[in-house]
């Protein structure tokens, strides 16, 4: 690969090409099984698996599928929370060929409908919680093999479920009976290449049908040892029987996957599993380990953490080894309120059609505040014109971001259209806008689709949003493009004030007036006490658009 500009930014131990290992994404827990067998690999509410236990028991559940029938090629369905059970479907779907296709657990039948025709699943894993979604669903769709299992039943104390306790369907099966029936801890005889498809990741739209990227064993092999080799800088100071990974954000989405489980196994750090977001929860959990390694995470729970009443007390600076941001653009403000405590921080930008994170700013090299950061290695990144996507633009001027590299997914599942749009001569069409700056950093201005077009003047909501946050009342903001008869769009700016603050719309407006050129201030403001966000932090522009767009029409009826 040809030299660019960010290399020389990378870190003292990160090369500019990567010789990857030549195994498949499941043997990537053979690095710690291998190497540390009795170090725990999980820690689930104090319950622990040890990495050798994780691998067979992983084993156990490949050759129970494979008396069930289940086949290479075949789609397997994952729809279940942080929980060993996740891991272990994980690996045995991969190690028979398996594809392994992630579901958000909170789901409603009618959003997993849509992926489970789509990819002609063959098997799904669940768990008790959801069941009535899932008896709904197959009204519909058939699945031939439903695998149910209770959350708590890999918790000490908590007992283990029977068939019976759940009232399964005919025909379902129980997780612990399989595995209690089948010991065979051989490794399946399958032919799996590198480049065979390994996880189908859906993209987190808010309309249609999501689009489920296409992720081979290569590309998960790939994304592992990028994200390792470039936290390494102070993960390799901390010895193999202390590391560890506070595992909040979801398996079923490939940032977590990638950058906690994947990791985690390649990395011999213990996951402690969180199948739920609850702050104070959350709060109790790090208040009963000494050091985390590692807390990779999103901008909301970030927020959430450092204005908790506890947070203080806690020493998070001196618990968290190195905190990691991504899925949605970090404040920064934020950034700054991070740093100031001392924790080693880092923000990473990537996408389910990437394999997670492909650019990221160095853990101890050149960081620049409001930049993602440069590409990994092995990645190249590009900036093209807005409008028809083929001609660089200037240094310095907004473009959209294009990606080529090991990360780059095959395609989408079933959906040659939406490929054929997305990835052209291999490289992949992000619809984030960005500038770059003469080091290779890269700055988003904002999704493509997300831009306001109010009087004729494109704005860039993210740059009101930083503004937004700078109020000193301010825990939470978003401006959006909302219907105007004259000017085509005018913004207004949802806020989420700190506990205890008040403030009025005038003032927020007054404030973004001394910042903002008069075209980009907000409009209208409304206070609202929480912000309506995806599963991974992101907020939903489009909800609020959507809200505003039927309080017109209602008006106007």
């Amino acid at each position: 690969m040809e030299t660019k500009p960010w290399h020389r930014h990378y870190d003292y131990n990160v090369p500019t090409t990567i010789r990857y290992p030549r195994v498949l994404a499941q043997d990537i827990l053979q690095i710690s099984a291998g190497t540390n067998p009795d170090k725990a690999a999980l820690n689930f509410y104090g319950t622990e698996m040890t990495f050798w236990e994780l691998r067979q028991q992983a084993l156990r559940m490949a050759n129970a599928l494979g008396a069930l029938g289940v086949q290479k090629g075949e789609r397997v369905g994952l729809h279940l929370p942080n929980c060993p059970q996740y891991v272990i479907a994980y690996l045995a779907t991969l190690s028979l060929g398996a594809i392994a296709v992630n579901l958000n657990a909170m789901y409603t039948a009618d959003e997993l409908k849509p992926m489970i025709e789509n990819t002609g699943m063959t098997t799904l894993f669940t768990f008790d919680l959801v069941l009535p979604a899932i008896r709904t669903v197959c009204q519909e769709v058939d699945i031939p093999r439903i695998v149910v299992t209770r959350v708590t039943d890999y918790i000490k104390g908590m007992g283990v479920s029977t068939p019976e306790d759940l009232e399964l369907e005919e025909g379902w099966h129980h997780f612990s009976t399989l595995m209690d029936n089948c010991s065979d801890t051989r490794v399946p005889r399958v032919q799996i290449a590198p480049d065979d498809p390994a996880l189908i990741q859906f993209t987190g739209g808010t309309t249609g049908i999501p689009k489920g990227a296409v992720l081979t064993h290569a590309n998960i092999v790939a994304a592992t040892f990028q994200c390792s080799l470039w936290g390494n800088p102070t993960m390799t100071l901390i010895p193999p029987e202390r590391r560890s990974v506070l595992a909040v954000l979801p398996y079923f989405h490939v940032y977590g996957n990638i950058v906690a489980m994947n990791w985690a196994m390649a990395n011999c750090a213990t996951q402690i599993l969180v199948p739920r977001f609850d702050l104070n929860e959350l709060m109790g959990l790090l208040a009963n380990f000494n050091e985390i390694t590692f807390f990779p995470t999103v901008p909301t729970l970030i927020t959430a953490l450092i204005n908790h009443p506890k947070a203080t007390e806690l020493n998070l600076a001196k618990k968290l080894g190195l905190l990691n941001s991504g899925a949605a653009p970090m404040p920064v403000e934020l950034i700054q309120q991070v740093r100031d405590m001392g924790i080693f921080f880092s923000e990473g930008y990537g996408l389910s059609e990437s394999t997670s994170l492909g650019i990221s700013n160095p853990v101890l090299g050149l960081k620049k505040v409001g930049s993602i950061g440069v590409p990994f290695p092995d990645n190249d990144v590009r900036l093209v014109d807005i409008d028809k996507g083929v001609e660089d633009v200037p240094q310095g001027e907004p473009g959209e971001i294009i990606m080529k590299g090991p990360l780059i997914m095959k395609e989408y599942w079933n959906n040659p259209e939406e490929t054929a749009n997305q990835l052209r001569d291999g490289w992949l069409y992000t619809g984030d806008i960005a500038t770059e700056d003469e080091d290779g950093y890269i700055f988003i201005v904002d999704r493509k689709k997300d831009m306001i077009i109010a009087g004729g003047f494109n704005i860039y909501p993210r740059e009101i949003d930083e503004v937004l946050y700078q109020h000193p009342k301010v825990m939470d903001a978003v401006a959006v493009g909302i219907p105007h008869e004259y000017r085509g769009e005018t913004i207004k700016a949802y806020i989420v004030l700190k506990p205890g603050e008040t403030a009025t719309e005038d003032e927020i407006m007054d404030f973004c007036k001394q910042k903002l050129a008069a075209y980009k201030t907000p409009k209208s403001v409304e206070f609202r006490d929480s912000l309506p966000k995806s599963i991974i932090g992101k907020v939903l522009r489009k909800i609020l658009r959507e809200e505003e767009e039927r309080k017109q029409k209602g008006s106007t009826s």
